[in-house]
C-alpha cells in the first residue's frame, strides 16, 4: 500500500500520496514538462518478484499524466499497440522543448509472447522438439540433428548416433533433448518475448506512435525489468539513448539505432547525463562503474576510482603475502594482494594491483593451500573452473545431469568447498550435493535432493546455497538451502539427516560453519528479506544440529548474510548483515558494531587468514575492507577483566626523508598503538629510550574497550642537540657520530633503535617495546 506517487509542499517535512494503483503496482519513472511545471507524467509498473518466480508486467502498467502539479492524474491512452494486461512490463520516460512543445519518449518491455514463427532460432528448435514425436525426430536430417547438438553443448558421449538409438528404443522421448538444456541460465536468455519498444508523442500524450519497425533485438535479452531507461537529447529532439545490456542511440527519432558501448565501456547500462547545453557530453552509469563521453559516444573515460565492487564471496590463498580472492556481481572474479592500498597510482605504473581471473558474475572461490595457484571459481547459476592461475590453464568441471533428467538446479551463487583435510576433494552444491575426488574432474553426487523439490516459476529456486565440512572431522558434512532446509551427514554423505527443527521455516540459509573448536558445534544465518522478514537470523548447536538457541539477538532489524567463527578465539564470531559488520567476544551472546573505517554497507562474506589473522571482509557495494584481528582475539574473558592491556606494536622501517617537504607524496610516518581499557578516561603516553629518558608525552581521553592512537613518530621532550647526543653515547646501538637535525617540516624524529611506549591510567600501567629498523 505504500506504491505510488506521493508530493511535498514544504520542502519533504510532510507528503501527500496523489496516485496509488493498488498493491503490486508501483510509480517508477516520473516526468515534469519542460514547458509547463503543473504538467507531469508517470510511469506506473505491476510486478511481483518472489525467490522462486517473476511477473514482469500486468494491467497496473501504464502511463498517467497530470495537469494540477500532481494533485490528480489520468491514465493516458497510449494506442492499440502500446502493451496493455499481463503484457505491459517496465515503462520509462523522457521528454524534450522543442521551439515551446514538449517531444515525449517512452520505452517498454513488452512483455507480450512473440508468434512462433518469428522466434530468432534458425534450424531444428525446441520449440518443434517439445511437440515432436518419436517417428517424426527418426526422419530428420542427420546434419540438422547435430547442429541442434552443438548449439546447445551436448556432452560428447550424448552425440548423433547415440540419441537416435534412445529414442528408438523408447528410452527417450525428443522433449528430453528440450528438457536437457533449460536450466535457469538458459531459460533467462532465452528471448521469446517482443522486448523493446519505442513510442513518441508529439502533442502531450494524447496520440502515440512506435517509432521504429520489426524487433529491437539483443538489447534487453528478455529481462527489461533490469533496465527502463531512455534519455533524449535536450538540442536535438531526434537524438535519443536507450539503456539496456548496451547503449544504443538513434539520431532519426528511433527509426533506426546503432550501439555506442564503447571497448572500456560494460554492459547493464541505468542511469545516463546529457548535458543540456552540449549533447556530446554524456556521463554513464552502468554496472561497470562510470563513463564519461565529450564525443556524444564516439569514444569514452573510465571513471573506475571511487571504491563501488559488489562483492559476493571472499577467499584467501596461503602465499607469503597472502592473495585475496572476490566474485563481484557482473564483474567477474578477481585476485590480489592483501598488502595493496588502494591508490591512483595504477594511472601511471600501468599494473592494477588486482587482475581478473574469470568473467561474468563472479562466484564463490577456493584455493589449493598447497600451491597457491589451483583455483576453483566460476559465474552464476553453477557454472564454474578449475583454473591455474600461473599457466592460465582452465577446466570447466561442473556436474551434469544425465539425458533424460531433469536439469539439476543450481542456485545464482551456487556453494562450492574445498576439504580442509583433503585439498584433492572438492564439494558442489546444486539441488543435491555433488563430490570430487580428483580436484573436479569427476563428481558423484553424495545426497539425493536436499531441498523441498522446487516451486513453479523462472527463477532457479530450492536449490543448495552453503556448504561446510567440519574441520575437527572429515566427512561431517553441513549443508542449507534457499527453501529453509539444513541437513547434516556424519559420514561424508551416506547418510543426511533434516535437522531444521527448531529455525524459523521457509528462510534463506545464508551460511552453514562447522565449528574448529569443538566437533558437535555448528552456526547457522537465516536471511529473511525475500519474506520481507528483516530480523535478523543466527543460531548455534551444539549437538550436531538436533537442538538450535538463537544467539546475536542484539543486531538491529537488518538480515544476516553470513557468521563465522574466529580460527584463534572460539568465543570470537563475525557476523556481516545488510548494514555492516558485528563481532561478538561471548559466543554471540553480545554483539559490538566493528565499523572504524568500514562504510555501512551490506557485508556478503568474511574470512579471517588462519596464519596471518587478517581480516578480510567483502562488501557488496563498496568493495574489500582489511583490518588486523590480533587485538579483538586476544579479547578473551582473562584480558578483558585486565583494567589496562596493550597489543603488539609493530616496527617501522627508518626513512632519512620523514618530514621532508615534497610535492608529490605524505612523508610524515605513524605508527599505532592498540590497546585495551577497561574503564573510560584519560590515559597518559610516554615514549622513552632504553635508557628512560623521555622522548615524547601523549594525553588522550580514550573509551572503554579497544582503544588506537596514532603517534607521528616525533621528538618533543629533547631538542636536536640533546637526542643527537643520546644516539650517539650509545643508546640506539649506534657507533658512528651521527647527528640528527629537525626536518624540513619543523619536526625532529625518531633515529633507528629500540623503544618503550608506556601508558598510564590511574594507578594502572602497562609497557610495550618497538623498533625503528
Amino acid at each position: 500500500s505504500e506504491r505510488g506517487v506521493y508530493k511535498t509542499v514544504d520542502g519533504g517535512n510532510t507528503w501527500s500520496k496523489s496516485l496509488f494503483i493498488d498493491n503490486n503496482t508501483g510509480a517508477v519513472d516520473l516526468l515534469l514538462d519542460p514547458a509547463n511545471p503543473e504538467i507531469l507524467y508517470a510511469a506506473t509498473w505491476e510486478r511481483e518478484r518472489r525467490a522462486w518466480n517473476f511477473s514482469e508486467g500486468g494491467p497496473g502498467s501504464g502511463v498517467y499524466k497530470s495537469t494540477d502539479g500532481g494533485e490528480t492524474w489520468k491514465k493516458l491512452d497510449m494506442g492499440k499497440e502500446f502493451p496493455t494486461g499481463q503484457g505491459a512490463g517496465r515503462i520509462g520516460l523522457t521528454a524534450t522543448l522543442v521551439n515551446g512543445k514538449t517531444i515525449l519518449y517512452a520505452s517498454v518491455d513488452n512483455q507480450v509472447r512473440r508468434p512462433s514463427e518469428m522466434k530468432s532460432e534458425s534450424g531444428l528448435t525446441k520449440d518443434q522438439l517439445r511437440k515432436m514425436d518419436p517417428k517424426t525426430f527418426l526422419s530428420l536430417p542427420e546434419e540438422e540433428v547435430k547442429t541442434y547438438l552443438r548449439q546447445y553443448n551436448f556432452p560428447e558421449k550424448y552425440n548423433y548416433s547415440y540419441i537416435r538409438n534412445q529414442i528408438e528404443q523408447g528410452e527417450i522421448s525428443p522433449i528430453a533433448l528440450v528438457e536437457y538444456v533449460e536450466d535457469a541460465n538458459s531459460l533467462l536468455f532465452d528471448t521469446p518475448v517482443v522486448g523493446l519498444q519505442v513510442y513518441r508523442s508529439e502533442n502531450n500524450g494524447k496520440k502515440w506512435t512506435r517509432t521504429h519497425e520489426g524487433y529491437l533485438d539483443n538489447i534487453y535479452y528478455s529481462y527489461g525489468y533490469y533496465f527502463g531507461q531512455i534519455r533524449v537529447s535536450d538540442q536535438d529532439p531526434d537524438k535519443i539513448y536507450i539503456l539496456g545490456v548496451p547503449i544504443i542511440k538513434s539520431d532519426d527519432g528511433g527509426k533506426t539505432f546503432k550501439g555506442i558501448n564503447g571497448q572500456n565501456v560494460h554492459g547493464d547500462h541505468h542511469d545516463l547525463w546529457i548535458n543540456p547545453d552540449n549533447d556530446d557530453h554524456l556521463i554513464l552509469g552502468n554496472d561497470g562503474g562510470i563513463n564519461i563521453s565529450y564525443d556524444d559516444g564516439t569514444s569514452w573515460i573510465k571513471c573506475n576510482s571511487p571504491a563501488v565492487g559488489q562483492f559476493y564471496a571472499i577467499a584467501v590463498d596461503m602465499a607469503k603475502p597472502f592473495n585475496v580472492y572476490g566474485g563481484l556481481q557482473d564483474n567477474g572474479v578477481w585476485k590480489g594482494s592483501h598488502t595493496n592500498r588502494e591508490s591512483d597510482r595504477w594511472h601511471s605504473s600501468g599494473h592494477y594491483p588486482f587482475e581478473m581471473i574469470l568473467g561474468g558474475d563472479g562466484m564463490e572461490v577456493a584455493i589449493d593451500s598447497r600451491d597457491n595457484s589451483t583455483v576453483y571459481t566460476g559465474f552464476q547459476f553453477g557454472n564454474y573452473f578449475r583454473i591455474n592461475t600461473i599457466t592460465g590453464q582452465r577446466k570447466r568441471i561442473t556436474p551434469k545431469h544425465e539425458l533424460g533428467e531433469r536439469p539439476l538446479r543450481w542456485n545464482w551463487q551456487s556453494p562450492i568447498h574445498l576439504s580442509i583435510h583433503n585439498e584433492d576433494i572438492l564439494y558442489f552444491g546444486a539441488n543435491k550435493l555433488f563430490r570430487s575426488l580428483d580436484k573436479g574432474n569427476n563428481f558423484s553426487a553424495v545426497s539425493k535432493d536436499l531441498t523441498t523439490g522446487g516451486r513453479k516459476g523462472d527463477v532457479a529456486f530450492s536449490t543448495l546455497t552453503t556448504i561446510h565440512e567440519s574441520p575437527l572431522q572429515f566427512g561431517l558434512l553441513y549443508v542449507g538451502s534457499d527453501d529453509g532446509l539444513v541437513h547434516m551427514s556424519p559420514d561424508g554423505g551416506n547418510t543426511w539427516k533434516n535437522i531444521t527443527d527448531g529455525l524459523p521455516e521457509n528462510m534463506w540459509i545464508s551460511k552453514v560453519y562447522a565449528s574448529a573448536f569443538k566437533k558437535s558445534r555448528v552456526y547457522i544465518s537465516l536471511n529473511g528479506y525475500r519474506w520481507d522478514n528483516f530480523t535478523p537470523m543466527c543460531y548455534v548447536s551444539e549437538d550436531y544440529g538436533a537442538t538450535w538457541t538463537r544467539i546475536a539477538q542484539e543486531l538491529p532489524l537488518e538480515p544476516v548474510n553470513v557468521i563465522k567463527e574466529d580460527p584463534v578465539n572460539p568465543d570470537l564470531l563475525y557476523i556481516g548483515t545488510d548494514h555492516g559488520l558485528y563481532i561478538s567476544l561471548d559466543k554471540g551472546q553480545t554483539v559490538m558494531l566493528m565499523n572504524n573505517n568500514l562504510p555501512a554497507a551490506p557485508v556478503h562474506d568474511l574470512v579471517v587468514h588462519p596464519r596471518d589473522n587478517k581480516l578480510v571482509v567483502g562488501t557488496h557495494g563498496r568493495s574489500i575492507y582489511l583490518a588486523d584481528a590480533r587485538p579483538i582475539q586476544q579479547l578473551t574473558p582473562e584480558n578483558q577483566n585486565k583494567p589496562l592491556m596493550v597489543f603488539d606494536i609493530p616496527n617501522v622501517r627508518y626513512s632519512s626523508q620523514w618530514g621532508n617537504l615534497s610535492w608529490f607524496s605524505d612523508t610524515e610516518p605513524e605508527i599505532s598503538f592498540v590497546f585495551y581499557s577497561a574503564n573510560a578516561g584519560t590515559v597518559n603516553i610516554k615514549i622513552k629510550n632504553d635508557e628512560d629518558g623521555l622522548l615524547n608525552e601523549i594525553k588522550k581521553e580514550v573509551k572503554k574497550g579497544l582503544n588506537q592512537i596514532t603517534y607521528d613518530l616525533t621528538v618533543n621532550k629533547m631538542t636536536p642537540e640533546q637526542y643527537s647526543a643520546f644516539v650517539n653515547k650509545g643508546g640506539t646501538n649506534q657507533a658512528a657520530e651521527i647527528r640528527i637535525e629537525t626536518a624540513q617540516n619543523g619536526k625532529l624524529y625518531l633515529y633507528e633503535g629500540i623503544y618503550t611506549v608506556e601508558i598510564t591510567s590511574g594507578n594502572n600501567k602497562v609497557t610495550a617495546e618497538f623498533e625503528i629498523e
